[in-house]
């Protein structure tokens, strides 16, 4: 569900502070060798991204299925491909396979994906930046 809320820049700083460590931690892991845990972190980054873009356009997401609203939300408004929208969807679904049923990435799937989820990040941390600035 999506509510209306008053825009939270300190909670949007503060969500983007969190995607930049964990950007920063993930550069120091060997990807391919922990793909399941690479694939975690880099769709909480685009999350945390997504939702700090949220709470400076003053809306929010919550309930069954609060992820994939935000993601449409955000890819949506901001015009981004209907390609990028499926994978950041297809992150979402691996991420909670990982999470809730044990499901394992392979490396491959890391090594081929890598460039396209960190310029998806790239893209992200540009808006979230650029709505931070006066």
């Amino acid at each position: 569900m999506i509510i209306k809320v008053q825009p939270d820049k300190q909670k949007a700083k503060s969500l983007r502070e969190m995607a930049v460590v964990t950007f920063e931690r993930l550069k120091e892991t060997d990807k391919e060798k922990y793909p399941s845990n690479t694939l975690t972190d880099y769709y909480d980054i685009v999350r945390k991204l997504m939702e700090a873009i949220t709470s400076l356009d003053g809306v929010k997401t919550k309930g069954e299925g609060a992820h994939q609203e935000i993601i449409d939300f955000v890819c949506d408004k901001y015009k981004m491909t209907t390609a990028t929208k499926r994978f950041i969807q297809e992150m979402r679904d691996y991420r909670n396979k990982i999470s809730y049923e044990g499901f394992s990435i392979k490396a491959s799937y890391i090594k081929t994906n890598v460039s396209r989820i960190e310029d998806i990040i790239a893209t992200l941390q540009k808006l979230v930046d650029g709505k931070l600035s006066p």
